[in-house]
Formats: C-alpha cells, structure tokens, sequence
C-alpha cells in the first residue's frame, strides 16, 4: 500500500513524499495531476461589437490586439473551480440530455461580464475588471485580480461575456490547474570519508559535518537537497573532484519519491492533489473491472 505524507504544503505548492511505490506510479500521478484533474476555464466568449455614447462622447469596441488573443487570455486566468458545486456539462443532471450546444445552466457553467472604457493615458484591462453574474466567492482571487488582458486609449472600450465550463488538461492546457509538476527519488547524504570531505566543509557553505548522524547519514529532506547543490562545487569539472574523490555521495531511498508542484490559483494545492488521486483511483477501478469481465 503506497503511503504518503505531506512535507510542506501552502495554498498554491505542496511537497510530498511518497513510500512503497516505484516510478511507474509516481508518473502516473504526475499525468493525472496535469490531464486529469477536473477545473473550471473560461471556454467561450461572446464580445459586445458596435459603438456607445457615453459622458457625451462616442466609444468604440476596438482595440490594440484582436478579439482571438483577448479570448486566449481570458481562456489561461484561473477561475475559482469548486468541484462541490459544478458539474460537467455532460454530467450535468440538468443539461446531459441535451444537445451540446443548449448545454449550460448554474450548475455546469459561470459567467463573467466585463465592461472597460479607456483613457488618454491607457487603461489595463485585467482580470479583476470580469465580474462573477452570481455570489461573491467566485470573483476571480485577489491576487490574480491584476493578471492584464489588454489596454484601452481614450474612445475604445471593451465589452464581453465570458463563459467558463469544467474540462480536463487532456482536452486542452487552460483545464491544467498544476505546473512545475516533478517528481525524483528520495535521497540521503552518506559521509564517505571526513578527512576529505573538509574541502567540501571548508568553502563555508551550509552543510558542515554537523549535519550528519554518528553512522554518517544524513536524512533530511531539505538538507540532502541543499547539499545536492553544493556538491556541485566538488564535483565533476572542479579542480577539488580528484582530491575529495566521493567523501560525501548521495544514496537513493528504495522506494520511495517526492513528488511536487504549484497550482495557477484556480484551487488549492491540495485540492489539485486529492482529485488526481481520485482520477487516478477511478481508472485503475475501471481497468481491474475489464480485466475481470475479460478473464
């Protein structure tokens, strides 16, 4: 049975060790955090064309990059994605029976309306311009509010209504809601030999001979990654190589990985991490119960 513990974790990166496994499942976990994971993108918009009198002057729906690429934008800001709440749309017990194209209501889809008139100076339009048609804790997050989207000159204006709907990263990279997603063998530091491991403690870096137990191990995770680096002033293509001729090496952990990514705000770390497992859980269910009918 795999195991696995959470080493550091905050709203948008998580680092976790995994134990009892292989390589095999730690990539397909890798997979199933970037193609499989359900999240919420904006997937179609609809743009206001035409002009607006506004303050005694005439506006107009133009501006400095076209309607295509605002759409691109717009496609890559996270939206707040609550599994809890949507559905997919062909899951959806209100639209799955429908055609795809009257497809949508509260539960399937979200709609975001922005209006922006420009200035002489410019005016950035950015994510924080869209406003949620619905309750407040589906705005987009504070702090991808200033994400940019285009900027307006005096007498151009933008008008759009952008409709976000749950999707998968194998159907297209805005449903990714990970990045960075690595995974690499657990490793422990073995002091070799300590006559000639002083060159390495004697450039006055951040691991000393301290930092290993009396067996001449080092564990900690964090450790053995900063000593990792400043091996680096030892190792092959340094004139210190031949001299301290592998006093300090690293050793993999049979068995186990760390697996580690960030998210793009559109849901927690975590989050993005226990609906991989469930994904990847479903299938492996799915696949034992073809076996079964096969054999």
């Amino acid at each position: 049975m795999v195991k696995i513990k959470i080493l550091k974790e905050t709203e948008d990166k998580i680092q976790i060790l995994l134990s009892k496994t292989d390589r095999s499942f730690a990539n397909a976990l890798r997979r199933s955090l970037i193609s499989d994971t359900p999240k919420m993108a904006i997937d179609s918009v609809t743009f206001q064309l035409g002009t607006k009198e506004q303050d005694d002057e005439t506006w107009e729906t133009t501006g400095p990059i076209p309607d295509e690429m605002v759409a691109q934008r717009l496609a890559m800001i996270p939206v707040p994605t609550l599994h809890e709440k949507f559905h997919f749309q062909d899951e959806c017990p209100n639209c799955k029976d429908l055609v795809e194209t009257d497809r949508g209501c509260l539960e399937c889809q979200m709609i975001y309306a922005c209006v922006v008139f420009g200035s002489e100076e410019g005016r950035w339009v950015t994510a924080g311009d869209m406003k949620y048609l619905g309750e407040e804790s589906l705005e987009i997050p504070d702090e991808y509010r200033s994400i940019p989207i285009t900027k307006l000159l005096k007498g151009q204006m933008i008008e759009f209504y952008a409709t976000a709907i749950m999707g998968r990263g194998r159907e297209h990279t805005k449903w990714t809601p990970v990045s960075g997603v690595s995974f690499y063998p657990r490793r422990i530091g073995v002091l070799n030999n300590k006559k000639r491991a002083k060159i390495l403690w004697d450039m006055d870096l951040e691991i000393s001979a301290k930092d290993f137990d009396k067996d001449g191990k080092m564990d900690d995770i964090d450790k053995v990654t900063t000593l990792t680096d400043e091996l680096n002033h030892v190792g092959e293509g340094t004139e210190a190589m031949k001299e301290f001729n592998d006093a300090v090496t690293l050793e993999e952990v049979s068995g186990e990985f760390i697996l580690e990514f960030e998210t793009d705000g559109s849901m927690s770390s975590k989050t993005a991490f226990q609906k991989a497992i469930e994904e990847l859980s479903g299938r492996f269910s799915s696949l034992e119960q073809e076996f079964s009918a096969a054999l």
